[in-house]
């Protein structure tokens, strides 16, 4: 920046036509501005302004440098117009990442929204229930379950919802509705799995007390959709948040069960790079899926 305060310096002296004029309109004295400009000169090796006690003017190699500090100047001015505007405006490429369920019932609707709020942001979303990584994917924004192990990023918590246990009405007609969580064992159980393995410790709360039941069965899936798929097809009984299954429990397709025993709550996270001066359309972003996530 002081090299653009030089340029700035010279340009105002030849404007101004003489260095108290300058002076003022960098609000500054003559005696510094004209150090400054004998410093610029001896940096350059040539004399830049012939300054007498009759004449102030540019030389020849005065005139040449003046002609490029003023394309210079006018070129960052443009610049800093556009990241001004930029940061009024929201632009730019946005990638986000949900899990593959919520992401296609949800996420996906809420990005069409931002869409049509803000067109002149590109916005690419990544469907995945691997946990998908901000800074090893190169996401601007990850929506994910649980709060990371990376303490070099920022999480905001969307979501806090409940896991129910639920099945549709054809398994529990053919192989009854458990009454209590130790029935579980009796039940075929259809488990999630995640990185470090498979997710077959359900918690409940009995009489004010944590309890944790192993369940097993038949069927496990990295894939909270396909889990609930398998679960609509009678394949046996799921875990699974509220925002997975509110609409088919609404319909009659899943009904729950161990309702008073209440399971454990999960919790949505947005997670980005911490940076000092985040880019406005990851800001804004963020600001419109948690106002989203508030009808839930």
């Amino acid at each position: 920046m002081d090299e653009v305060s030089n340029l700035r310096l010279f340009a105002r002296l030849i404007e101004a036509g003489t260095i108290s004029a300058a002076a003022q309109v960098l609000e500054s004295s003559p005696a510094a501005v004209s150090r400054r400009l004998a410093r610029l000169e001896a940096r350059l090796g040539v004399r830049l302004i012939t300054r007498t006690s009759r004449h102030f003017g540019p030389t020849d190699e005065g005139r040449l440098f003046y002609e490029r500090c003023a394309s210079i100047l006018r070129e960052i001015g443009k610049a800093e117009a556009e990241a001004a505007l930029r940061g009024t405006t929201p632009s730019g490429d946005l990638k986000i990442s949900a899990p593959m369920g919520l992401g296609r019932r949800h996420v996906a609707g809420m990005v069409k929204r931002f869409s049509d709020l803000y067109p002149e942001v590109r916005v690419q979303l990544a469907l995945s229930d691997a946990g998908l990584d901000v800074v090893d994917d190169s996401l601007d924004i990850a929506i994910r379950v649980g709060l990371p192990l990376d303490t070099g990023v920022v999480a905001r918590k969307l979501l806090s919802q409940r896991r129910i246990v639920c099945a549709s009405p054809a398994y529990f007609a053919r192989f009854g509705v458990p009454k209590t969580p130790e029935d579980l064992v009796q039940h075929n159980c259809i488990c999630l799995v995640r990185r470090r393995g498979i997710f077959d410790k359900w918690q409940f709360e009995v009489d004010g007390k944590p309890r944790e039941v192993r369940v097993a069965g038949t069927l496990s899936s990295t894939s909270s959709e396909i889990v609930r798929d398998w679960a609509l097809d009678s394949k046996g009984l799921a875990l699974l948040a509220t925002w997975d299954v509110d609409d088919v429990l609404q319909a009659g397709e899943l009904q729950e069960c161990l309702r008073d025993y209440w399971c454990d709550v999960i919790e949505l996270y947005a997670i980005f790079v911490s940076r000092q001066h985040l880019p406005l359309r990851i800001r804004t972003f963020m600001d419109h899926i948690a106002k989203e996530f508030e009808r839930f």
